[in-house]
């Protein structure tokens, strides 16, 4: 199932003739990309609307895949600091296709996490991953924090 992402308006200035936005995560101010207020929608999305703490939360962070550095979006870890979920975000006028899922796929094959989010912004797919099936199962959405073991 498709919803949209409830949005909330992340803090923004202008600095050297370009918008910024105010990172809560990474904790500084980075360009603003039609990506990064998809990314900074969501990131207030989880911590607003399903509990998720910012200090569990994790922006570009490195992996490894096939010898090469690759960067996930957002990753979420649980409380025992264990990646939790898998957040690639696009832009709006970007579909959320099979292609956008394989890729978060494949960063799964790095991390091992139960969950994917794909988001564009205007929607968000929530994905859960039973990897000792090999399969996915769209979900009406993330488990909350609270739930989170």
């Amino acid at each position: 199932m498709e919803t949209k992402a409830p949005f909330t308006e992340p803090q923004v200035r202008e600095a050297d003739g370009r918008r910024e936005v105010l990172d809560p995560v990474r904790r500084r101010w980075v360009a603003l990309t039609p990506e990064e207020e998809v990314r900074q929608a969501t990131i207030q999305m989880l911590h607003r609307h399903y509990g998720y703490p910012l200090e569990l939360m994790q922006v570009e962070g490195a992996i490894a895949l096939n010898g090469m550095t690759r960067r996930c979006d957002i990753v979420v870890f649980d409380r025992s600091g264990q990646p939790f979920i898998i957040v690639e975000c696009k832009r709006p006028d970007v579909p959320l296709t099979q292609k956008v899922c394989d890729q978060a796929c494949r960063y799964n094959t790095v991390l091992q996490v139960p969950y994917l989010l794909l988001t564009n912004g205007r929607q968000q797919v929530a994905i859960g991953v039973d990897a000792a099936q090999s399969r996915l199962c769209q979900l009406p959405a993330l488990p909350p924090y609270h739930k989170n073991s």
